[in-house]
């Protein structure tokens, strides 16, 4: 799962099992991993929390990938 997100990489949330989750459709920027295999991301409605194996992101296209 790290390898397709890059830092700096911009994604969207498909799915997140916790209460405290983004809804789905935000957006955020890759910051980075933990030793836990965890994506760590800056969302930009402000939440902090990492997605894991277990949840679903996606890869926004660039204009360049468009």
């Amino acid at each position: 799962m790290k390898e397709n997100h890059l830092v700096g990489c911009r994604v969207v949330l498909d799915f997140m099992d916790d209460p405290s989750s983004p809804p789905v459709g935000t957006q955020g920027t890759v910051m980075g991993t933990d030793a836990q295999n965890s994506i760590l991301i800056d969302w930009d409605n402000g939440s902090g929390l990492n997605v894991t194996e277990a949840d679903k992101i996606h890869k926004v296209a660039t204009k360049e990938e468009a």
